[in-house]
């Protein structure tokens, strides 16, 4: 990903448009138009072969020919003449193009292949081929066909051009701007990751909305879309939510992990914003323009009409709102203020009859109370109450609240009747306005779970068990006999070994030949005075169960052996081309001990494995009660996982029943999921029934599909197909100090982050200011989660431990969005100085920063830090003077053939 040369798209000194047309209709002189009419400061060139001039621009014949050389080249050209126009633009020094043609085709071979291989060759940026076009308000850019849009602080990315133009069309009959419009099309070169990384750090885009039909690189998606959702609100809705993807799905995790499933699980954990349809789109527009990330969802309505109260209540507490409670002083002031018989509560009820002067009291005294963090003001219509009257005394009574209170509580109005003066008064006050109080809720929600999305960022995980320790050798054996002998299911053994291998509970069992072998495999399960479970074993039968392959609850040998030849002749009979491997006995656990669950992995073609979790049993299918997650998972993302199910809301226990190990469960998920990071030959893993109980879980039956798989060859996850990469256990490492000390260096861990905390408090403050050039009472909780959350692609933490488990050290290497360059920055605790600590970080720094194959390295360092300085300069570093601030030295380490100096000769006391 890269945001190389961005700035000619956004903010380009000139712009040449290559293939107007003077002919009407045309897209080419439609761009034209939009260009000269869009209020550009620049100049607007023309170069095209065929007309002399086009509405009054006179053309060049070629690039060379004019007077500047563009920074953006937008194309309207015939598909076969694009590559030599981007090959020509790029060799007169254009940095960027638009191409607006569709119809380039796709493959070596194509127009678009000789296009992108053009516009690469001279380094020249490429947003398209067929896309709408890009418009730039702030700087009056409309390189497209598409309606001008005013300047606001909302950028839209948005894969079709259709969706762009009606979004433009409702927006600017709101008044609503823009602070870019993207139609990026096939995305040859410029993908939704480079633009997301732009206007993340952009200062004029406050909210990011983003429409995709597809992500063509999920590890690059999510490293960007999570690093951007960090920064803004990040609103996202995709096309083609429906595509059957699991149709010849053979697990239960295969029916259920759908592609739609699977983006959702994707967006959820990068902290994006979901909407489902262009409607559900307009209510997070018209909210993200108007009003600021509020800090709750505890929302008052204020109302003339009782009925929508209720209604607006309800739909709130549907959307998973919390109805403010009105404090005594509130309900005290309301009693004075509004002289009418009121509901006293929230929502409070104006009646129909409601004044100006009453909705002014009313929302005066909601913003004051403690209690609420946000308002929605209702108004239905009556011959008593004059709307546009009753919007300007809550215009008036909002722009007091917002004198009054930092960060403001936001308003938001739902006026149903068809008077537009109510409208323009609202949106004049910038209060988001609705015709309903359901839509008004749905866009308010988008910016509670904006919030919640922002605390789940940065809340920290509880730890893993100390104990854990997969063997994934084990497994590896169980899944290389499979997979030599040519199955494409394991064996029920290998299943077990697999789980057992990554501590996951499993019943006994014995897998034998005959009815007569199978009753006597039962009497060690019969001899406790339990019961045991029959199951038919063959690679070609999906679900036992439909075929007659399971009995239960078998209390003799002899009923055993009854059932097994009645299950054989069943099953040859239901389906007569199955290949039977065997009959499998285990024992009996029965239904009422405990819960059944489900639980398993499935590899999604765009996001690679995904985790499935829910309601278990037969009917697993028809109820669909399942959510999905991303691996990694640690204990918190798990129990989210487990939240977001109806089920989850059993495992505590009801009406007599008991609460399950709800801890156990979430465990098991994350066994799951390094079972996943660790295996990538395993396609598909369905363990279910899952059974809880409140002693722990353990697997009733499991089924588990392979393939051959290609592993990681280099240091990273075995599972090339994770879409986010995993914690870096391959990265630690144990040193010796030059005192003798031992200590741990090793990446940071979510869960890290009490310790983190504590190693900033311990710090001295004039070492802190050394860190952060300023001086520095306490590090922000902000910012110890950020340091202790990271995706591991674009952000590396390293810590040092001492024995006790103290950290002592730390360094960060973040690399910039092009992956070119790493910026580094290093803190030592103050009783480790001059012990080589500082010496050790940095060389570990320094080989993950060639592992990511960054080209340089560069660090801001304070000139009076004379130890650093004499460490850089002993680990190779350039170091000159900063050319803003002379009391800072900037350090560079070039990385292509360069190895940092090691000799402990070398190193300085740091």
């Amino acid at each position: 990903m890269s945001t190389r040369n961005l700035d000619a798209v956004f903010a380009p000194r000139a712009v040449a448009l290559a293939g107007g047309s003077p002919r009407p209709g045309s897209v080419g002189r439609a761009v034209l138009a939009k260009l000269k009419d869009g209020g550009f400061s620049g100049p607007i060139r023309l170069v095209n072969l065929d007309h002399a001039e086009i509405d009054g621009i006179a053309s060049a014949p070629d690039f060379a020919s004019l007077p500047e050389t563009p920074d953006l080249v937008v194309v309207t050209a015939p598909p076969n003449a694009v590559p030599g126009v981007l090959d020509a633009a790029g060799a007169a020094g254009a940095r960027a193009a638009v191409v607006v043609t569709k119809g380039l085709g796709f493959g070596p071979g194509s127009l678009r292949d000789e296009a992108e291989t053009a516009a690469r060759r001279h380094g020249m940026r490429l947003i398209g081929p067929g896309c709408l076009g890009v418009l730039s308000p702030h700087v009056g850019l409309n390189a497209s066909f598409a309606p001008h849009a005013a300047p606001g602080d909302i950028v839209r990315l948005f894969q079709s051009g259709g969706v762009v133009s009606a979004v433009i069309d409702w927006a600017g009959a709101r008044g609503i701007g823009f602070s870019g419009v993207v139609s990026f099309g096939d995305m040859a070169d410029v993908d939704v990751d480079d633009l997301l990384d732009h206007f993340a750090t952009d200062r004029r885009t406050r909210a990011i909305v983003l429409y995709v039909n597809a992500v063509t690189d999920a590890p690059r998606f999510l490293s960007a879309a999570r690093a951007a959702a960090r920064a803004k609100p990040v609103v996202v809705m995709k096309g083609g939510r429906h595509a059957a993807g699991a149709k010849a799905a053979a697990t239960h995790s295969g029916a259920l992990a759908t592609s739609d499933a699977a983006y959702d699980a994707a967006f959820r954990r990068a902290g994006l914003l979901r909407v489902s349809d262009l409607a559900d789109l307009f209510a997070a527009l018209e909210t993200l323009a108007h009003v600021s990330p509020l800090s709750g969802k505890r929302i008052a309505i204020v109302t003339n009409g009782g009925g929508l109260g209720v209604l607006a209540v309800d739909r709130l507490i549907d959307l998973g709102g919390v109805p403010a409670t009105l404090g005594p002083a509130t309900v005290e002031a309301l009693d004075v203020a509004l002289a009418c018989d009121w509901s006293r509560a929230n929502p409070v009820d104006l009646a129909g009859d409601a004044t100006p002067a009453r909705y002014e009291a009313a929302l005066d005294a909601a913003l004051a109370d403690k209690g609420v963090d946000a308002a929605l003001v209702v108004h239905a219509p009556t011959t008593l109450s004059e709307p546009v009257a009753c919007a300007q005394a809550v215009a008036a009574s909002a722009r007091r609240g917002r004198s009054r209170v930092y960060p403001p509580k936001p308003v938001f109005a739902a006026f149903l009747g068809s008077d537009a003066g109510s409208r323009r008064v609202l949106e004049q006050a910038h209060i988001p306005f609705f015709r309903t109080p359901e839509s008004a809720l749905a866009g308010l929600m988008h910016l509670v779970r904006h919030v919640e999305a922002q605390a789940a960022l940065v809340e920290t995980p509880p730890s893993l068990p100390d104990d854990f320790a997969p063997e994934p050798a084990r497994a590896r054996e169980a899944l290389n006999f499979a997979l030599g002998s040519a199955r494409e299911w394991l064996s029920p053994t290998d299943v077990a070994e697999v789980l057992r291998a990554y501590d996951i509970p499993v019943l006994p069992h014995a897998v034998v030949d005959t009815p007569k072998a199978a009753a006597e495999a039962a009497a060690a399960f019969l001899s406790t005075g339990g019961a045991a479970v029959l199951k038919i074993v063959s690679e070609d039968l999906s679900h036992k169960a439909a075929v007659g392959g399971v009995r239960l609850a078998l209390d003799s040998q002899a009923a055993v052996e009854e059932a097994a030849v009645a299950m054989l002749a069943r099953v040859a009979e239901r389906a007569p081309d199955a290949r039977i491997e065997g009959l499998l006995v285990q024992p009996h656990v029965r239904p009422q001990d405990g819960i059944e669950l489900f639980a398993g992995l499935y590899d999604d073609r765009t996001f690679g494995p995904v985790i499935a979790f829910g309601a278990g049993g037969g009917a697993v299918e028809i109820v669909r009660d399942v959510a999905l997650a991303l691996p990694p998972l640690h204990m918190g993302l798990a129990r989210d996982l487990i939240a977001r199910t109806r089920i989850g809301a059993l495992l505590n226990g009801y009406e007599g029943v008991p609460a399950v190990d709800v801890d156990a469960i979430a465990l098991t998920l994350v066994k799951l999921a390094q079972l996943a990071q660790d295996m990538p030959e395993i396609g598909e893993l369905d363990v279910n029934p899952l059974l809880a109980t409140p002693r722990g879980v353990v697997t009733l039956d499991a089924r588990a599909r392979v393939r051959m798989a290609p592993r990681n060859l280099r240091p990273g996850p075995a599972n090339l197909r994770l879409a986010i990469r995993p914690y870096p256990k391959e990265f630690e490492t144990r040193e010796t100090l030059s005192d003798g000390s031992s200590l741990e260096i090793r990446p940071v861990r979510p869960e890290d982050e009490p310790e983190v905390a504590a190693f900033f408090r311990a710090v001295e403050p004039d070492d802190l200011r050394q860190r952060f050039f300023t001086p520095v009472k306490e590090v922000p909780r902000a910012f110890i989660a950020r340091l202790t959350q990271i995706d591991y692609a674009r952000t590396m933490v390293l810590l040092a431990i001492d024995a006790a488990g103290k950290v002592v050290g730390l360094v960060q290497l973040h690399a910039d969005a092009d992956g070119r360059e790493g910026e580094y920055a290093i803190l030592l605790s103050s009783d480790h100085k001059g012990r080589g600590l500082g010496w050790r970080l940095m060389t570990q720094m320094i080989e993950r920063a060639r592992d990511e194959r960054l080209r340089c390295v560069t660090g801001q360092v304070l000139a009076e830090n004379g130890a650093m300085l004499a460490m850089c300069r002993s680990l190779g570093f350039e170091v000159r003077i900063d050319p803003e601030d002379t009391g800072v030295r900037i350090v560079t380490l070039p990385l292509q053939d360069r190895r940092p100096q090691t000799a402990e000769r070398r190193r300085p006391r740091s």
